[in-house]
């Protein structure tokens, strides 16, 4: 029996039908977990630092989606240093002030050290950030950021960018391929944290970087290869998995932030309710600054107080606990990842919990 590729430019179809075996008889339907640290000599692979077909199924199907060529890692942190690992030595890296802790984290790290140095801006002030890129290497952003849920203007940016030769790359762990392609858009990179939305099953640490041109991607394998900054076969397994149903689990996700963000705005309890319109993350600024976030989080009993997201069950945090965070970050923020449980009972458990 022999192959006949069906061509389908739908993230549904894409997401189901790819990253499969040849369709022999008795052939599996899914790539199986390869639990091999070496294989045999003559092919493109021998040993299991440069490259495992349990991941390799991951990344074709994560780059048809993204449009580009992927490398997956070890987890998101992996994933984003291995891009910053791009920007020459004392170069300039322009990130937003609302970065995701981790990130803020690497650019200070390497800035200490004489490394890069780093820019943090507010990435809703487009004129600011494009001016900026005159003398920048690269332009890194969220969008919608973490967790203010602020949204850049990517068309804008990525065209200033150009204009400079700055190269750009945006985390797209929130909207996922489905709700927004930065490749199509003209960014270089699209940076993933897979253990959010795209795994989405709460049981896996994995990361990856899809690159618009295929010899950007060669060079982050490379960083991968030197690092060691692999994924495991089960967890790339395990997010395949998930990944088969990503645009089932992100429409009903969606569905229930839309309907939350709409029930708790003018809340009496609540200062601000933040949704940037699209995406399964809210995030609420509860009245009375930190003292008053807590005690909410600690009333709730469906929603599940970790510090992680894109699950199917529906997790919230006040972000300021961590002394990381951006002091711009209200005090009394809570970043709520909706979940797939029903909306009543999830609107139900936060009213009360706001008393």
């Amino acid at each position: 029996m022999t192959d006949r590729p069906f061509h389908s430019s739908h993230a549904e179809t894409l997401a189901v039908s790819l990253g499969r075996p040849p369709r022999e008889p008795d052939a599996p339907f899914n790539e199986p977990v390869h639990l091999a640290s070496t294989f045999v000599a003559g092919g493109e692979r021998e040993y299991g630092r440069y490259g495992n077909p349990s991941w390799a199924a991951f990344e074709t199907v994560l780059g048809a989606l993204e449009g580009g060529t992927c490398v997956s890692f070890a987890s998101g942190i992996a994933a984003i240093s291995a891009v910053l690992d791009l920007v020459p030595h004392g170069g300039t890296v322009i990130a937003p002030r609302h970065s995701y802790t981790g990130t803020i984290a690497q650019l200070r790290d390497r800035e200490a050290a004489g490394r890069l140095r780093a820019l943090l801006v507010d990435v809703t002030d487009t004129a600011a950030v494009a001016e900026a890129c005159g003398d920048a290497d690269l332009l890194w952003f969220e969008s919608p950021t973490n967790p203010a849920l602020e949204v850049a203007d990517i068309p804008a940016l990525v065209a200033a960018a150009r204009a400079h030769g700055t190269m750009v790359a945006i985390d797209n762990t929130f909207a996922t391929p489905l709700l927004q392609q930065p490749l199509a858009l003209g960014a270089d990179l699209a940076v993933h944290s897979a253990t959010k939305y795209l795994a989405g099953h709460s049981d896996v640490l994995m990361g990856a970087v899809v690159a618009a041109d295929a010899s950007v991607a060669e060079q982050i394998s490379g960083r991968r290869a030197l690092s060691g900054a692999v994924p495991a076969p089960l967890e790339s397994y395990l997010a395949l998995r998930g990944l088969r149903t990503l645009p089932v689990r992100l429409e009903r996700a969606q569905a229930n932030a839309r309907e939350l963000a709409r029930r708790l705005d003018g809340h009496p309890a609540l200062e601000e309710v933040r949704y940037p319109g699209f995406g399964a993350i809210v995030s609420l600024v509860v009245r009375g600054g930190a003292e008053g976030a807590d005690a909410f989080i600690d009333r709730v009993q469906l929603w599940i107080h970790a510090t992680s997201l894109g699950g199917v069950e529906s997790t919230l945090e006040r972000r300021r606990r961590w002394p990381s965070e951006a002091p711009t970050i209200p005090e009394g923020l809570v970043r709520l990842s909706v979940g797939l449980e029903h909306v009543d009972d999830l609107a139900d458990d936060l009213l009360a919990a706001l008393g």
